[in-house]
C-alpha cells in the first residue's frame, strides 16, 4: 500500500537544507506539531563567510516567530506571514514511482519510498518529494523558491511522537518580547 497520507502528527529529529543558489547550508534538529501547529528548529548553519546558531520557535495559530537567544536571554518577536502546512503529500501530487534508498539485495539493506512531484497552488513553486513506504515519514523534499532558488531538504534520525513538548513554548525570557515593527518572519526566514 502506498503512502497517501500525511506524516505522523508529532516528530522530532534532525534535517539538513542546502539552499542552491548561496551555497548555505544548514543542520540542525526540528521538532513538528501538527496538532498545535507549532514547529521547532535549533539549527547550527554554516554559510560562506559565517557560522551561526539560531534557535527559532514557529507559532502559527498565535502567528508569531521567535528568535530565541539562550546566551544572551533574548528573544526576537516577528510576526508570522504564512500559514501552517503539514508535513503530507500535497493532493495534487503526481506519484513518480518507487525507488530503494540503498539494497534490496539482501535483507534490511534499503529502504522504500515513493517520490512525488507537483506545483504548489500558493506559489507555483515546483516540488519533489520523498516518503517512506511505510510510515509515510519525508526522507528528502526539494522546492524552487522564488527567494531562495532551490532548497534542498533531507530529514533523519526521526523519532515518532515528542519526548519533551517544553521546547515548543517561548521561555520565560521571552515573555515580554513585542513583535519588532516592518519585521514579519514566514518558513524560509526561520531557515535562512
Amino acid at each position: 500500500m502506498c503512502c497517501f497520507a500525511e506524516s505522523p502528527p508529532e516528530l522530532e529529529g534532525s534535517l539538513s537544507v542546502m539552499a542552491a543558489n548561496g551555497g548555505s547550508l544548514l543542520l540542525g534538529k526540528y521538532m513538528y506539531d501538527a496538532i498545535g501547529q507549532r514547529i521547532r528548529f535549533g539549527d547550527f548553519g554554516q554559510f560562506p563567510n559565517a557560522t551561526l546558531h539560531d534557535d527559532i520557535l514557529l507559532l502559527y495559530k498565535e502567528g508569531v516567530m521567535y528568535k530565541i537567544n539562550k546566551k544572551d536571554q533574548s528573544c526576537i518577536k516577528k510576526e508570522l506571514t504564512d500559514t501552517f502546512h503539514l508535513m503530507e503529500i500535497p493532493a495534487n501530487a503526481t506519484l513518480l514511482g518507487q525507488i530503494t534508498l540503498g539494497s534490496f539485495a539482501e535483507h534490511h539493506q534499503g529502504l522504500l519510498v515513493n517520490s512525488w512531484t507537483g506545483l504548489a497552488p500558493a506559489s507555483d513553486a515546483r516540488y519533489f518529494l520523498s516518503f517512506t513506504q511505510f510510515g509515510c515519514l519525508p526522507t528528502s523534499s526539494v522546492y524552487q523558491s522564488s527567494q531562495a532558488g532551490w532548497i534542498i531538504t533531507s530529514y533523519f534520525d526521526i523519532i515518532l511522537g515528542i519526548k519533551d513538548p517544553s521546547p515548543l513554548t517561548p521561555p520565560p525570557f521571552c515573555k515580554n518580547a513585542t513583535i519588532e515593527r516592518g519585521e514579519n518572519g514566514n518558513f524560509f526566514d526561520a531557515l535562512f
